[in-house]
């Protein structure tokens, strides 16, 4: 696959594996992988939380790992990268109400880049508005609001993750290897269509 630039949207208590995981493995298979939070800059840090499932009625929250962002906020141009990954945990709960968050997600969805978001990460593509019509799945405590914003919550085992055009979602970490794998599908496919045009 030819390397693409993909930014990935962080915060302070980010989901430890949801930032760490795809941050890494994105990288692993030759892409260029930018990590920015708002009012942060580039070799500054993001406190993450680690959401396990222990048998609660919800999950359980940790502290996580300090992860260092390696790219500025205020110096993104979104129409240099080619995909969005939004991870969960609690930082979409207030990113989302960061009108320059919203706006770089509108461009994501607007030019037909692929986004991947997990879990709780659906919270920022419903207040940017681009979720109606869509099939999305994300952490079921999040399913309201998918429906809310004219999307259709999909219910999925933990372990797996949909696609509806070039967006991908799932439920938490324990979908990675679905999630990952079908955000790599759709990515190879949009680059193929950007070379063909």
């Amino acid at each position: 696959m030819k390397s693409a630039k993909i930014l990935v949207l962080a915060g302070d208590f980010v989901e430890d594996y949801e930032i760490m995981v795809p941050f890494q493995a994105l990288q692993m298979v030759g892409h260029k992988v930018d990590a920015v939070c708002p009012g942060k800059k580039k070799g500054e840090q993001v406190r993450t939380a680690i959401h396990d499932f222990e048998g609660d009625q919800t999950y359980t929250e940790k502290r996580g790992h300090n992860f260092t962002l390696n790219a500025t906020f205020d110096e993104v141009n979104p129409a240099s990268y080619d995909a969005l990954v939004i991870p969960g945990g609690r930082a979409p709960e207030y990113l989302r109400l960061n009108a320059k968050v919203l706006e770089l997600v509108r461009h994501f969805d607007k030019e037909g880049k692929p986004i991947a978001a997990l879990c709780h990460g659906p919270q920022i593509l419903a207040a940017a508005g681009v979720l109606k019509g869509r099939k999305v799945n994300c952490y079921p405590a999040c399913a309201p609001e998918v429906g809310l914003a004219g999307g259709t919550f999909v219910s999925l085992d933990f372990t797996e993750a949909t696609v509806d055009g070039k967006l991908v979602t799932g439920p938490a970490w324990t979908a990675h290897p679905a999630w990952l794998a079908k955000f790599l599908d759709v990515l190879e496919a949009h680059l193929k269509e950007r070379a063909a045009a």
